[in-house]
């Protein structure tokens, strides 16, 4: 829902439950990214045996990285049972901050979405010019 203040500028209000449920799909996003390195990591790497300590701190940090994020997202996901429907938030600043086109749309968007942003195949090749 948008709303007209009286400066001119629009403000993009939405219930407080769905913005977090879009921002735990994104988590959701980035923790599957993230795991689908560590396998390539593993493959380029091969089994050198100078760095294998190196590498395995490397792959461990990658899966810290994976649970941090998808417990990130389990807790959002959680408290935001508990938020009344009604409550609003302004979304124009944080919005605005947000630099990755995908993401800033699939935050804005005013409907929930099942799956992944962004298709893998975009994922694994494009990118965005900045």
């Amino acid at each position: 829902m948008e709303v007209e203040y009286l400066s001119g500028t629009s403000a993009v209000e939405e219930a407080l439950p769905d913005v977090l449920m879009r921002i735990v799909s994104e988590l959701h996003d980035v923790a599957y990214l993230i795991e689908r390195i560590e396998p390539q990591l593993n493959h380029l790497h091969g089994a050198a045996g100078a760095d294998s300590a190196e590498r395995i701190m490397v792959l461990q940090g990658i899966d810290l990285a994976v649970q941090k994020t998808r417990g990130l997202a389990e807790f959002i996901d959680t408290i935001t049972a508990s938020i009344p429907g009604d409550w609003m938030v302004d979304l124009t600043t944080a919005l605005s901050l947000v630099k990755l086109a995908e993401m800033q749309k699939a935050l804005s968007n005013g409907a929930l979405r099942h799956g992944h942003s962004q298709p893998l195949s975009k994922a694994a090749g494009d990118f965005e010019a900045f």
